[in-house]
């Protein structure tokens, strides 16, 4: 995929902000929240970092791979997978509806180019994507396999069941990534159950890791998945802790776990496209 300047992958992030937000909006179903907060990074990976192909091969042979562990971001994927060419931009019309291969959460028996595996059910990402890598490793396959992760999602323990799997093993193909918004769906982090210094748990499991402090920002984005790129084949797996927030593009959504899975009605939804940058793109 040929890429793209700066300006233009911004324009992309508000397209894929848009669609979020008409997405759930139509079947007044979904998680508009943390899609919004992660549209840096979905299109900072689609659009510049992954080395990928849109005619979709489930073995991934030859290519990096990325899977999503925290399901409920299933709009922002769809948008960006669509937008890249995995499939008709139209299709992102049927989300939530009835047969329909965009389900709620990623899910592989519609066949919908882009999953591989279904998701949704918090805490399995990493394991998957840590299987996957060591296949490529006993391929002799160079490239990298990133995952993405909720904050919220490391109070689930195979986490860290993983997480010390991928450092004994020296898993150094694996990108994972935490959206660090300190919101879940019962409010924030800190007062359901505290993370504490995810940077020193993750360095004391073993891992390498690096901070993005501007999760929202594209340049910063960009610049943390290339540092991360740099620190693989050295031993250690990267964890890459991505701090955004929640809502991130629309006033009265952002930073704030109300928005975790609540659609906006009409006014809301004009509201928040008044918000966004307008495209030629909206389907």
């Amino acid at each position: 995929m040929k890429k793209q300047s700066l300006p233009e992958l911004q324009k992309i992030c508000s397209q894929l902000r848009r669609d979020v937000l008409r997405m759930v909006h139509a079947v007044q179903s979904g998680h508009p929240g943390a899609p919004l907060g992660c549209a840096e990074y979905f299109v900072a990976l689609y659009f510049d970092q992954l080395h990928h192909n849109p005619d979709f091969q489930m073995n991934g042979k030859g290519e990096d791979l990325f899977f999503l562990s925290n399901g409920h971001l299933s709009a922002g994927w769809y948008s960006v997978l669509a937008r890249s060419g995995y499939f008709p931009v139209a299709e992102l019309k049927t989300f939530r509806k009835l047969n329909s291969r965009l389900q709620g959460h990623p899910a592989t028996h519609e066949h919908l180019p882009g999953i591989r595996i279904a998701s949704g059910s918090l805490g399995q990402g990493l394991s998957v994507a840590l299987g996957v890598a060591q296949t490529k490793k006993l391929d002799k396959d160079p490239s990298i396999v990133h995952v993405l992760m909720g904050d919220g999602e490391l109070q689930e323990g195979q986490v860290w069941e993983a997480a010390m799997y991928a450092a004994h093993y020296g898993m150094d193909n694996v990108i994972a990534t935490v959206d660090y918004n300190g919101q879940q769906i019962d409010g924030p982090t800190e007062k359901i159950m505290d993370l504490k210094n995810l940077k020193a748990k993750w360095e004391a499991f073993g891992w390498e890791v690096i901070e993005t402090k501007e999760g929202n920002d594209l340049a910063a984005v960009l610049a943390g998945l290339e540092k991360a790129k740099s620190l693989t084949g050295k031993g250690k797996p990267i964890l890459n802790l991505l701090y955004t927030e929640m809502g991130y593009g629309v006033d009265f959504m952002v930073g704030t776990h109300k928005w975790h899975g609540s659609p906006p009605n009409d006014e809301q939804l004009s509201l928040a496209l008044g918000q966004l940058e307008e495209t030629d793109g909206d389907y």
